[in-house]
């Protein structure tokens, strides 16, 4: 019995010393990076060369959900955009919207100054009052410079001080050829009131971000007052362009014709953005130009987010964590969406202590030998170090439990 009891002993005190010795920091590979940064596209912004010309000043087309550019033509010089300016307008009354200062029910009340706004209007009288929605709709469908003022004055409390915030707004987005004067993009009197192609798409996929605004950005009539005013939208791509939903057009004599154009296809939502063009058929049919060439030559390649089960904590106070991956997206040329490969880089163990969130491994992917992206596996929970008690009381507990 003697003997029994000390053998037993010396097996605990054998695995003691082996299970002490493995909580030491093992040689693992290098973790990921910060989660500050979760998927890392590589190169996401090159534009690539291309065998064409736009017959526009400038042009840039973009992939909406990365922000790749697949295209571009002086993006980066300043000019008039005339109405779609109003893509700034309405991305800040979404967001009012989001953050609680308007709902859509809210009735707005046009002032003198909105109501003597020229151009494209709905008409707006001074001192009548329209929901919200409605002010909304005018402006997406029909361009209403009146609404967009109204909605400004009712938000900001002025006209001017609305455009400090579209300005700020620009900032904040890295928008850097922008400088806004009004909400609407008259541009009679306005001195300095320029964006460009990219800073267009800049903003015109912060405001699609708000899926609202392609619900009424797709439509093509509408009506207002109770049904007593129409509305018929001003882009005609939306009714004649496949998968087209949006966005804005604009034109004034010193701007031309512009828009920023949205379609989805394939999952896959492109952003064109036309400036400066001659005629309203020439921006429509430039804008097809490009949009067709884009959706024909480029797909989205996903990688979807999952659980990758659990991994062993070697010293923790879980021995076992559950590890996940976010969604990778990425555009490709199309011939190049089958080649991509996966290499998963994570350690069989882990050692404590290990943090919920952290990086623990990496999933790299690559296509035709070029790295096109990674994206970090996350700890599911938080397994710290065990203590030297905690070690030694599971071991006796297995010992005599076994």
């Amino acid at each position: 019995m003697k003997f029994r009891l000390f053998a037993k002993l010396t097996k605990i005190t054998v695995s003691l010393c082996l299970t002490l010795a493995l909580m030491l920091p093992l040689a693992l590979p290098t973790r990921a990076q910060s989660p500050d940064d979760p998927v890392v596209p590589i190169s996401e912004n090159a534009s690539p060369s291309v065998a064409f010309d736009v017959n526009c000043p400038s042009a840039i087309l973009m992939e909406a959900s990365t922000g790749k550019i697949l295209y571009e033509k002086n993006a980066d010089q300043p000019l008039p955009p005339a109405s779609v300016t109003k893509i700034m307008t309405l991305l800040l009354v979404m967001e009012a919207i989001d953050d609680g200062r308007l709902k859509m029910t809210d009735m707005v009340t046009a002032s003198a100054h909105a109501a003597s706004m020229g151009g494209s209007q709905i008409y707006l009288k001074e001192g009548e009052q329209m929901s919200a929605e409605d002010m909304i709709k005018s402006v997406v469908i029909s361009s209403a410079n009146d609404a967009a003022v109204a909605l400004a004055e009712h938000i900001a409390g002025s006209e001017a001080s609305f455009v400090a915030q579209m300005n700020q707004k620009a900032k904040d987005l890295g928008m850097n050829n922008t400088h806004f004067e009004n909400t609407n993009g008259l541009d009679d009197t306005a001195e300095h009131h320029v964006t460009s192609a990219r800073d267009i798409a800049l903003m015109s996929q912060a405001l699609i971000a708000h899926e609202k605004i392609l619900q009424y950005s797709s439509i093509w009539v509408d009506t207002i007052r109770g049904g007593a005013f129409g509305l018929t939208n001003t882009n005609r791509l939306v009714r004649y362009y496949q998968g087209c939903n949006g966005l804005k057009t604009g034109s004034t004599q010193k701007a031309g014709f512009c828009i920023s154009a949205t379609a989805c296809r394939d999952g896959m939502t492109l952003i064109c953005v036309i400036m400066g063009a001659e005629s309203r058929d020439i921006r429509n049919a430039t804008a097809t130009q490009l949009l067709d060439w884009g959706f024909a030559n480029y797909g989205l390649y996903t990688y979807e987010g999952k659980d990758l089960g659990q991994v062993q904590v070697m010293g923790g106070e879980r021995a076992y964590i559950h590890v996940s991956h976010q969604t990778f997206t990425c555009v490709l040329p199309k011939s190049r969406l089958a080649t991509v490969d996966v290499n998963i880089r994570m350690p069989e163990v882990l050692s404590a202590p290990v943090q919920k969130n952290e990086n623990v491994g990496l999933i790299e992917f690559c296509s035709e030998g070029e790295i096109i992206g990674q994206v970090p596996i996350c700890a599911g929970e938080t397994s710290l170090k065990m203590s030297f008690w905690q070690v030694f009381w599971r071991m006796v507990r297995g010992f005599l439990l076994g």
